[in-house]
C-alpha cells in the first residue's frame, strides 16, 4: 500500500465495531478522562504491525495525514512507520525523522503511541546529543509529553546509561498522573534488570515519598521479602 487512500481502505475492511467499543473503554475516552474524545476502529495491534510492513512507498505528507487522524489506530500506524524508517535510515534521514515527529508531537497522544515511538525515536536520535528537549518535556503540562520524556530514556537505559533516566524520575517523582507513576516505576524496573544496586540507590532516600503505583512498578521484579520491606516502608 503506498497511498493513504489505500490505507484507509484497507482499515476500513478490518475495522470490527465491537472492538472499537471494547477499545473506549480500555484507552479511558470518557469525559474528564486521559484518552477523553479519542476514537477508534477496531484493529489489533498485530494487524497495524503487519500494515506497517506494506507502507515502504508511502509518501511522507501520506504520514502526516494519518498521523493527524481523529482515529487512534491510523495515529499508531503513522508513528510506527516513522520508527521502522528511522531505523533503516541514516543520520542525516534519521534527524529529519526525529524534527518530524516532534513538530506533530501533539498527535503522539496516547500511552502506546508513545510507549512505541518515543525510545525508538527520541530517545535513539539523542544517545549522542544535549539532551535539553527531553528535560523541557519532563515539565511540560502536557501528560503524554511527561511520558514521552521518562520513555525515551529507556534508549539510555538499554546502553546502560542511567543518569538521565534517573534525574528525570526526580523531575515527575510527585507527579499526579498515574500513567507517569507507571512510567517512571517502569524505568526504574529496567534500571534494575541491569543494575539493582543502582536502583535501590535512586530508591533509598525516595520509596517512602513516591507514589505507590510507581514503587509497586519499580520494584516488582525484586524478590518476595526485599519487595514486602519497601512496601511496609522497611527497606
Amino acid at each position: 500500500m503506498e497511498t493513504f487512500k489505500e490505507i484507509r481502505q484497507a482499515f476500513r475492511h478490518l475495522s470490527d465495531p465491537q472492538r472499537a467499543r471494547q477499545a473506549l473503554r480500555f484507552f479511558r475516552t470518557g469525559p474528564g478522562e486521559y484518552g477523553e474524545g479519542d476514537r477508534f476502529l477496531g484493529i489489533t495491534v498485530p494487524q497495524i504491525r503487519d500494515t506497517v510492513k506494506r507502507c515502504g512507498g508511502l509518501h511522507q505528507k501520506d504520514i502526516i495525514r494519518l498521523l493527524q487522524s481523529p482515529y487512534h489506530e491510523e495515529r499508531l500506524l503513522a508513528a510506527l512507520v516513522l520508527v521502522q524508517r528511522f531505523k533503516q535510515g541514516d543520520p542525516n534521514q534519521q534527524e529529519t525523522l526525529y524534527q518530524l515527529y516532534m513538530k506533530h508531537k501533539k498527535y503522539i497522544n496516547g500511552w502506546d503511541l508513545v510507549d512505541l515511538s518515543a525510545p525508538n525515536i527520541v530517545g535513539t536520535y539523542l544517545l549522542d546529543k544535549d539532551k535539553k528537549r527531553l528535560y523541557q518535556l519532563a515539565v511540560s503540562k502536557n501528560l503524554w509529553e511527561r511520558r514521552m520524556a521518562i520513555l525515551a530514556t529507556l534508549a539510555f537505559i538499554k546502553q546502560g546509561r542511567f543518569d538521565d533516566t534517573l534525574a528525570i524520575a526526580d523531575i515527575l517523582l510527585e507527579d499526579r498522573h498515574d500513567l507517569i507513576h507507571k512510567a517512571v516505576g517502569w524505568m526504574l524496573r529496567e534500571i534494575g534488570k541491569r543494575d539493582l544496586a543502582a536502583e535501590e540507590a535512586y530508591l533509598k532516600d525516595r520509596y517512602h515519598r513516591m507514589p505507590r503505583t510507581m514503587l509497586r512498578y519499580a520494584i516488582e521484579k525484586f524478590a518476595e521479602n526485599r519487595r514486602q520491606q519497601y512496601l511496609k516502608g522497611t527497606a
